[in-house]
């Protein structure tokens, strides 16, 4: 199976940044512990403050499904509901060839 990335683009309430970025690491870390979960990176977007990303790599559409339908992730995108300021932008990708890959 081909490799899975996922792009996440938020926009988050007007000063809720620092906010947003102390409760995302929990989901961080538990991200950590994901086998088939290679890259789940978070980004504050350099020109405008009131968005903030997140790029995950998957081994397989299975382990991207394990992880979107885990208790945890479940519960943890929960505690960001507060900071987030609209629907989430969700970019579904596949792979193909580069550098780390």
């Amino acid at each position: 199976m081909s490799q899975v990335a996922v792009v996440v683009k938020l926009k988050i309430k007007e000063g809720q940044r620092e906010a947003m970025t102390e409760a995302v690491k929990p989901g961080i870390e538990t991200a950590k512990s994901e086998a088939g979960t290679r890259f789940y990176v978070f980004h504050h977007d350099a020109v405008e403050p009131n968005t903030v990303w997140f790029y995950e790599l998957y081994a397989d559409q299975d382990a991207a499904n394990l992880h979107m339908g885990s208790e945890a992730f479940a519960s943890w995108s929960k505690t960001l509901a507060p900071f987030v300021d609209g629907a989430p932008e969700f970019s579904f990708l596949t792979p193909i060839g580069g550098k780390g890959l």
